[in-house]
């Protein structure tokens, strides 16, 4: 008897074949029936105030020489007060931090819903 009597070539799988792909996968349950936006909208709504405040920064720095001088000669001196009170006397509602150096300021603003911090939004300018 020869090798090939001995072990015949088999030209299908000798086991039965399982196609994974025919049946779904019941692992993790479908959660796109359970979507909740509340938080989501309202983040979108607070950060529709961040981009508002922003702007309104931004349009009256570029629009007033004088208020864009005042800003930046209270940060050459490194007069903070200063700063933060000339932001806030644009109406900014939002909360912000100013940073500032030699070559710029940088603004940042965010908002919180539902006691979290919900978005942010940064802004660096060159003044320099």
């Amino acid at each position: 008897m020869n090798y090939f009597q001995r072990n015949p070539a088999y030209y299908h799988t000798p086991y039965g074949t399982y196609n994974y792909w025919q049946y779904p996968n019941d692992q993790y349950p479908n959660r796109q029936n359970n979507v909740d936006v509340t938080i989501f909208s309202e983040s979108l709504g607070a950060y529709r105030q961040l981009l508002k405040d922003a702007s309104n920064v931004l349009n009256h720095l570029a629009d007033s020489k004088t208020f864009a001088a005042q800003v930046m000669g209270a940060a050459q001196v490194s007069n903070q007060k200063e700063v933060d009170h000339l932001i806030k006397s644009l109406g900014v509602k939002s909360d912000f931090e100013v940073s500032y150096n030699p070559d710029g300021i940088h603004l940042k603003f965010w908002a919180h819903v539902k006691g979290s911090e919900c978005c942010k939004l940064d802004m660096a300018i060159r003044w320099r």
